[in-house]
């Protein structure tokens, strides 16, 4: 999920400053990385508190209902780098948590709430909001005004 995630990133340097509409809520690439990273830290935290035998923490991020101004802020080289980092840590994260839970707490998982199992394959959704700004590679080479 995170490296489809990334390689849509990877485009959206050329992003037009244009919130991309989609179901009923608008979508551009600092809102994407931002709902991908909270879902996976939002999912990371129940799972953690579960093992600890703690309750777990409502969020109480406004999700993808709100578009911030930092939201509507180009994506630049830099942010995607910045994005690379985040993500790819979150995902390693997950791949070391998962990989030290045995099979029985990955489908008999302590406190209430899906099994570990079925949190992790309910991850890649992610990719929704990656994918409702897509793939902004330029289909028009540049020309002389437009640089490449």
């Amino acid at each position: 999920m995170v490296a489809h995630v990334l390689e849509l990133a990877a485009t959206w340097t050329h992003w037009d400053g244009r919130p991309r509409p989609v179901d009923d809520r608008v979508y551009t690439p600092h809102k994407a990385i931002r709902r991908v990273a909270d879902h996976l830290v939002d999912h990371l935290a129940e799972v953690e508190a579960r093992l600890a035998g703690e309750e777990t923490q409502p969020d109480h991020w406004h999700a993808s209902a709100t578009t911030t101004p930092a939201d509507l802020a180009a994506f630049t080289q830099d942010d995607l780098d910045e994005a690379r980092s985040r993500l790819n840590r979150l995902a390693r994260i997950w791949t070391n948590r998962l990989d030290a839970l045995t099979a029985e707490q990955l489908d008999h998982s302590p406190g209430t709430g899906w099994t570990f199992r079925e949190i992790a394959t309910h991850l890649p959704g992610s990719t929704y909001y990656a994918d409702a700004v897509g793939d902004l590679t330029p289909t028009e080479p540049p020309t002389e005004e437009q640089p490449a």
